[in-house]
């Protein structure tokens, strides 16, 4: 798995800019995210989200370290922190249960 940054210029109507980001499974699909530092985990609103916990090295390259759904984008934040992310990646896409568990197997299983 590999994280493809994207380019944003501004927020959309008046609003701050975004840090945007996508993620390759291992099916290919490409699953695009919002870039929040560990620290402001707690002030995300994304019910039904798939969160990412995310290390980015000191070169930039980002560390994809687990993802799930279950809970709170904090409870997810908190066991991200617990893994050494500094970083997380909310995707709020997946409109199903099943659509959020099969992007965790694409993005985190050798297997699929």
């Amino acid at each position: 798995m590999r994280e493809v940054r994207i380019r944003t210029a501004a927020g959309l109507r008046g609003t701050p800019p975004v840090a945007l980001s996508a993620w390759r499974g291992v099916s290919g699909r490409r699953y695009v995210v919002i870039v929040h530092d560990l620290a402001d985990a707690g002030t995300v609103e994304a019910p039904g989200a798939v969160v990412l916990g995310v290390r980015r090295r000191e070169d930039g390259i980002a560390v994809l370290l687990g993802a799930g759904h279950i809970g709170s984008v904090a409870d997810c934040a908190a066991q991200a922190g617990l893994d050494g992310a500094t970083e997380i990646h909310v995707h709020r896409l997946a409109d199903t249960a099943a659509e959020r568990d099969a992007m965790v197997r694409d993005l985190v299983d050798d297997d699929v």
